[in-house]
């Protein structure tokens, strides 16, 4: 049987989404021109929602596979939807330039209407936190941020809040590093330190991060040394720390990617932690765009939904970083020219072979 034609209205469902939109206040009698406006940008906002949950579940169940094969097509396509979420995020952000285009009295004539309605409603962006990796004690706002949300969207929230997050899924797959637990690759390394500072470097870990500590702290200026207990606190611990995400094998591994992200190997896992921070970065960039809209529009005044309307939006923008772990990496970096020469097998083992 022969398949039917597919229409493009019918297929996009053009008569649902282009008759979607009920301005409240023609349905009070007082039209407001800029309230179409208003509804059609949260419309597509929920729309790029959607979208961003479809990428970041794609990247959680590759990343829940007991075997991540680095030199494979599947990392790859990790970082290819990880971009495709970074790109979404920049549209989210300019789409605030098509707000922008309403004034204060614009949004004043329809504004009152909406109580109690307001974005911070929208369930589809807090779960999409939490399967990022905000965790609900780390975020601001914690007494009322379901509050106003249906019990069934409260339930979808706490069950993303449940699951593993993609930061705690790339912290089991940074643990499975193999390099430090094959020994052959490291039986030419060659350390720098003498056996009389030893103990300044005595730890029960790798020689290479011995070897690496010794560097660093000797890299440090006098008004940076106290990065150097903060190294052996998150770096050479067996355990993590009460507050972490990443286990210290996990941070070790992606410092480690970041020092040698040259070598073949390396260049798509580089490429993963970076977009990671990308994200983060964009997210930011979001909510203090949002943050300074609605500074321009309402000022002082507090939000539809009762929230303190700028100034809420301006904490929750200082606090809700969710890949930080991974960017306070940066500050363990030493120079290309400090970095320890590998030995001949983990320069092969990370290199191309035949």
């Amino acid at each position: 049987m022969a398949a039917s034609e597919v229409n493009y209205h019918d297929y996009l469902q053009l008569d649902k989404i282009l008759h979607a939109q009920f301005p409240e206040s023609i349905n009070r009698g007082s039209p407001a021109h800029d309230e179409t406006l208003f509804i059609i940008i949260h419309q597509a906002y929920e729309l790029w929602f959607k979208l961003l949950h479809h990428e970041v579940d794609a990247v959680a169940e590759s990343l829940r596979q007991p075997s991540l094969n680095d030199n494979s097509p599947a990392l790859q396509i990790v970082v290819h939807r990880l971009n495709r979420v970074i790109t979404t995020l920049r549209v989210l952000v300019h789409q605030i330039d098509i707000m922008e285009t309403m004034n204060p009295m614009d949004f004043l004539d329809f504004r009152d209407m909406l109580r109690p309605a307001s974005g911070f409603q929208s369930w589809q962006f807090k779960e999409l936190e939490a399967k990022l990796g905000l965790k609900f004690g780390h975020r601001h706002g914690q007494e009322y941020y379901t509050a106003q949300l249906r019990p069934e969207h409260v339930a979808v929230i706490k069950a993303a809040e449940n699951n593993k997050s993609l930061l705690e899924l790339v912290g089991e797959w940074l643990d499975r590093m193999p390099f430090f637990e094959e020994e052959q690759n490291w039986k030419n390394f060659v350390t720098s330190y003498s056996p009389a500072e030893t103990a300044s470097v005595n730890i029960p870990v790798h020689v290479f991060w011995k070897e690496y500590q010794y560097r660093f702290v000797n890299s440090l200026a006098d008004a940076e040394k106290n990065n150097a207990g903060l190294f052996a606190e998150l770096f050479l611990k067996g355990e993590k720390h009460e507050n972490s995400i990443l286990s210290p094998a996990a941070s070790r591994s992606a410092l480690f990617i970041m020092l040698y992200r040259g070598y073949p190997i390396l260049q798509l896992p580089y490429q993963l932690l970076n977009c990671l921070l990308e994200i983060d970065e964009q997210l930011s960039n979001w909510r203090y765009r949002h943050m300074n809209m609605v500074h321009r529009i309402i000022g002082t005044r507090i939000g539809t939904g009762g929230s303190t309307g700028k100034d809420y939006l301006k904490a929750a923008a200082d606090k809700h970083y969710i890949f930080k772990e991974i960017a306070q990496l940066t500050s363990f970096l030493i120079e290309r020219r400090r970095l320890p020469a590998l030995s001949r097998e983990m320069e092969t083992r990370l290199g191309f072979r035949a």
